[in-house]
């Protein structure tokens, strides 16, 4: 494996993780917390997909990533509280995980020769509509609608990929720059509290 693979499966371990501790607050059995934990990790992927009429979807076809998600599913189930004490080292995995994830997603759209925006939303849907399945699955408004920079984060990086290639940067370099643009946004959303301008009165 490479280190980009490497991230890959830490960023799907991840999101399986996020999913299963969500489905564990809602005390859903064994089951509901590895189906949740498989819609978190896979769902953004499953949905770019079938949307761009690429089949069988990815995730049929990598078994690396069907072992990981299991694995924090698992996880989470007998050592939730030995995971919890470790969720700073787990949030950075979580944004190096969307940022690839959101590149994946556009360099897959980008093979498909489509639009710019286009690909800027197949990324961010790939990075964060997992988390929106989650959360509707459990019954809660999507994370990524309320709180913090997480799209955001995704929409912003992903355009800055085509500010990189206009300055003649290579295929490589662009997507790299790109990821660690998503991943600062992240890391400084959390740090100081970061959100969208709301609209309406309390």
């Amino acid at each position: 494996m490479n280190f980009l693979e490497v991230i890959e499966i830490i960023g799907t371990f991840s999101f399986a993780v996020s999913g299963a501790f969500a489905a564990m607050e809602k005390k859903l059995d064994p089951f509901g917390v590895l189906i949740i934990s498989f819609a978190t990790a896979i769902g953004g992927g499953t949905i770019r997909d079938v949307l761009i009429g690429s089949f069988p979807v990815a995730w049929l076809t990598n078994a690396n990533a069907a072992w990981a998600i299991f694995a924090g599913a698992m996880a989470s189930l007998f050592f939730g509280r030995h995971l919890k004490l470790i969720h700073r080292l787990l949030f950075l995995f979580d944004a190096l995980g969307l940022g690839l994830f959101t590149m994946i997603g556009l360099q897959k759209a980008l093979a498909f020769h489509l639009s710019s925006p286009i690909c800027i939303a197949l990324g961010t849907i790939t990075g964060c509509f997992g988390g929106v399945l989650r959360d509707i699955m459990l019954n809660n408004v999507p994370l990524i609608f309320h709180k913090e920079f997480y799209a955001s984060a995704s929409i912003l990086g992903a355009s800055s990929y085509f500010l990189f290639v206009g300055l003649n940067c290579s295929d490589d370099v662009a997507s790299i720059l790109a990821m660690f643009v998503i991943v600062l946004i992240r890391l400084l959303a959390v740090r100081y509290n970061w959100s969208l301008p709301k609209f309406y009165e309390k």
